[in-house]
């Protein structure tokens, strides 16, 4: 009887190392999973909300966007993510690309057109007509090398870089590109 007694203490032992090991081969690979997951993020692309509704109608307040960060090069048409403090704003803005390093870019507000290189953009993504904004603005200006000028699509609802506090935006500022949106669903995919 003490024999059988014994052979059931060693296999409930058995099971509960068994369990034990089971568990520490999981946490090892949650915690592998995690890890990637923060690399990935913190490297290769980022997660960001929109707060705001200066990219109405591309983007909205509450998106959930996905961004590229390593190896992204700003090309004028890329919405990006910037993380540039200005008008007491401590959050990351999202903005389009109206020019890069070396372009010049005039904006006609008497006509809403925005000139880069003396060719007017086609620009179907913006909200509305421009309106003359109130207090100082840039209507002219050549974007210095390594810099970017900034606009929202929503542009009578937006403080860009045509805000001198603003202005243009050393490259460094910028987080990443928008690629897509992943949150909420009814506006989930491809950004442009």
């Amino acid at each position: 009887m003490a024999k059988e007694t014994r052979k059931e203490d060693e296999e409930e032992l058995t099971g509960r190392e068994s369990f034990k090991l089971d568990l520490f081969f999981w946490l090892q690979a949650f915690v592998a999973v995690l890890c990637a997951l923060v690399l990935v993020f913190s490297f290769l692309g980022r997660v960001i909300v929109v707060d705001g509704s200066s990219m109405v109608p591309t983007l909205h307040h509450g998106d959930l966007l996905l961004l590229q960060g390593i190896g992204y090069t700003p090309e004028q048409g890329d919405i990006v993510v910037l993380t540039k403090e200005f008008q007491n704003v401590d959050t990351p803005i999202v903005k389009r690309i109206i020019a890069t390093g070396g372009q010049t870019v005039h904006i006609d507000y008497s006509t809403s057109t925005v000139y880069v290189d003396g060719v007017a953009l086609d620009e179907p993504y913006i909200n509305e007509l421009m309106r003359m904004p109130m207090g100082e603005t840039i209507t002219d200006v050549t974007v210095p090398e390594g810099s970017v000028f900034v606009m929202g699509d929503n542009r009578n609802n937006s403080s860009d870089s045509r805000v001198p506090e603003l202005g243009t935006v050393d490259e460094r500022y910028i987080l990443g590109e928008v690629l897509l949106v992943l949150f909420p669903f009814q506006n989930f995919g491809i950004v442009h």
